[in-house]
């Protein structure tokens, strides 16, 4: 597994390098963001782990030419900001996951981890799935609700994920949260909630029903 490490802090960056290279994984660092995305559009990497203030290029632009260039590299933004919002825009640009200055090592491993399993189940499945009138292309990201495609966020879509790849069947809370947030998640799990709210008011109220006590179902048919 290749790993880009794109931070300006060195040495947070040299102590990163040597950790996950003792996990394992061949690493690559970089300390400005046009580097960053020179190196993560040239070479094959597994996963980037992706600081916002950089120099050159802030991390959101670096995540958001990546995927204008049709590169779906799993990426894990790293930030000293904090907040909701700078959480949202982070995840609007295409990352998977966001850590928030200082964090844990082992929670940074947990979620580099849980991000390439992700990547891994994706890969095996097939790409395009469909479950009541919708069609999700795990390979793009697009997502269409008959003849119209319906735009999502990057959380957004990797909970309607999650339901797709079950459509009628019951699938719970935490199975969602560890899924697309990962079990290192410490946020309030009314979080699944607040995307499944939107997930309605974009596809259509009846599209992914509540089972109460047990989880949520995507309608499919």
């Amino acid at each position: 597994m290749r790993l880009l490490i794109v931070e300006d802090e060195k040495r947070l960056a040299l102590s990163l390098a040597r950790g996950l290279t003792a996990e394992g994984f061949a690493v690559d660092v970089v300390h400005d963001g046009l580097e960053g995305l020179h190196r993560a559009g040239e070479d094959a990497y597994d996963l980037v782990v992706l600081d916002i203030m950089l120099p050159g290029l802030n991390g959101y632009r670096v995540c958001a030419a990546l995927r204008a260039a049709g590169n779906d590299v799993p990426i894990l933004m790293l930030t000293a900001k904090d907040g909701e919002y700078d959480e949202a825009e982070g995840l609007d640009t295409g990352a998977d996951d966001y850590l928030t200055k200082p964090f844990s090592y082992v929670v940074l491993v947990a979620r580099v981890k849980a991000l390439l399993r992700r990547r891994g189940r994706a890969g095996a499945a097939s790409p395009v799935l469909r479950a009541g009138g919708l069609t999700v292309d795990t390979a793009t990201r697009r997502v269409h609700h008959g003849e119209e495609e319906v735009v999502l966020t990057a959380k957004e879509f990797a909970v309607l994920e999650q339901l797709a790849l079950r459509p009628g069947e019951v699938v719970g809370k935490p199975e969602i949260l560890e899924h697309v947030w990962d079990f290192a998640y410490d946020g309030d799990p009314n979080i699944v909630e607040v995307y499944v709210s939107a997930l309605r008011r974009k596809l259509g109220p009846s599209a992914i029903q509540t089972v109460r006590g047990a989880g949520y179902r995507l309608a499919d048919r």
